[in-house]
């Protein structure tokens, strides 16, 4: 079934390059440490949603590559996002995934206290200190923006617009499914660890030409109709509808029978699974009951953190409940499935016999991502890898090239 899409996506070209990055790319410690600073530092990431702060206080952390962050609700009720670094010695001022804070936050370390907007109430000890000005010493603030409800972080000045321009394609989708009423489904963070570079996971995710064999509960359930769709400025969109058949698996047919859109949706959203992609690692999926995101957080150059969160709607019916666990159920089969492929991915990049990529048209995703990358960090367009000393010269020089 062909479905109107309410914005420009780039088609397929005719004839293009079918291979990929290089499998020495997904084994360098010293391509990672350019990753660090050219991708993930200078692109922004999710953390969350408004809904995990619901009240003052409020805190969720996010660590990536050596940076930490939080983002917290202040006394005025904003949302404001700060370096998780103790102006004294560098402590976290929080530690976990998400908390509370009373009225304020307390540096456990030696105790320097700060307000919920960052401002630094008082050290211990002041007098022990040579001409201490409290006003040189803030937490340092991130920069953060708010899209329909998402709280999105970009650690370092990059080339990516602001989020608004960046997804503003997605605005009216985000805002059909009312994505910024949302709220957490409970302890709605999850994290899983693979022993593989986190290229491997994007590759995978990047493309549906694998659903059909290795996805048998999305194929079930909407791999008759599902298409990737590449859009300008490294994002992408994905869509999968049901509903034209009952479904064999348990899991579908009661999915199928009891998942109802909410009122609203325009037809490219009815009846469907929706994915948006964000380069360079971050995936926004949405069903007719709620939404979660998730992403990769490179940990070395062979271990990856997948990590996301769930949403659900506020006011949900137990018809929709029941839906949405039906929906998880099909997912996390779904993610065992692609981590399962990921790993036999990775495997292969230490292997004498890899040849390379050949991609299907199916995969131009994949292709997509890995050009972003080339752009960015030129040296990832070498076949043959320079002496890992050399990687970060070779790089400066391939950028300095006109």
């Amino acid at each position: 079934m062909t479905v109107h899409l309410p914005f420009r996506t780039e088609p397929t070209p005719n004839s293009w390059e079918r291979s990929g990055l290089p499998a020495w790319t997904y084994r360098s410690e010293a391509v990672l440490a350019l990753e660090r600073s050219s991708v993930f530092l200078t692109h922004w990431q999710v953390v969350g949603h408004v809904s995990d702060l619901p009240a003052v206080g409020d805190w969720l952390s996010f660590d990536i590559l050596g940076e930490r962050a939080v983002v917290m609700r202040g006394q005025d009720g904003l949302v404001r996002a700060f370096h998780n670094l103790c102006r004294h010695r560098g402590a976290r001022v929080v530690d976990g995934v998400q908390g509370s804070c009373r009225g304020s936050i307390v540096c456990p370390f030696h105790g320097w206290v700060y307000n919920l907007d960052g401002t630094l109430r008082g050290a211990s000890r002041p007098d022990s200190f040579d001409g201490f000005d409290r006003d040189n010493f803030h937490l340092k603030p991130i920069e953060m923006e708010v899209f329909h409800g998402f709280i999105f972080l970009r650690f370092e000045p990059g080339p990516q617009p602001s989020v608004a321009d960046l997804l503003a394609p997605f605005a009216a989708d985000f805002a059909a499914y009312r994505s910024d009423e949302l709220v957490s489904d409970g302890p709605s963070r999850w994290i899983t660890e693979l022993p593989v570079n986190w290229k491997s996971v994007r590759d995978v995710d990047n493309e549906g030409y694998h659903v059909p064999l290795a996805h048998p509960g999305l194929q079930d359930l909407y791999g008759r109709d599902y298409a990737d769709h590449q859009l300008a400025g490294g994002i992408n969109f994905s869509r999968g509808a049901f509903g034209d058949r009952p479904g064999r698996t348990w899991s579908v047919r009661h999915y199928i029978a009891l998942s109802q859109d909410p009122p609203g949706l325009p037809p490219h959203l009815a009846k469907a699974w929706t994915y948006y992609g964000l380069f360079p690692a971050t995936v926004f999926a949405f069903t007719p009951e709620g939404a979660q995101f998730y992403h990769e957080v490179p940990l070395s150059a062979g271990r990856t953190r997948l990590t996301g969160r769930l949403y659900r709607y506020a006011q949900e019916t137990r018809r929709q409940r029941l839906a949405r666990y039906l929906a998880q159920r099909i997912d996390r089969d779904t993610s065992a499935e692609d981590q399962q492929l990921t790993i036999w991915s990775n495997e292969s990049m230490a292997s004498r016999a890899f040849d390379g990529f050949h991609l299907s048209d199916l995969e131009y995703g994949l292709r997509a991502h890995h050009d972003r990358l080339r752009d960015l960090i030129p040296v990832m367009a070498l076949t043959d890898a320079p002496p890992e000393a050399e990687i970060a010269r070779r790089n400066a020089e391939l950028l300095d090239r006109p």
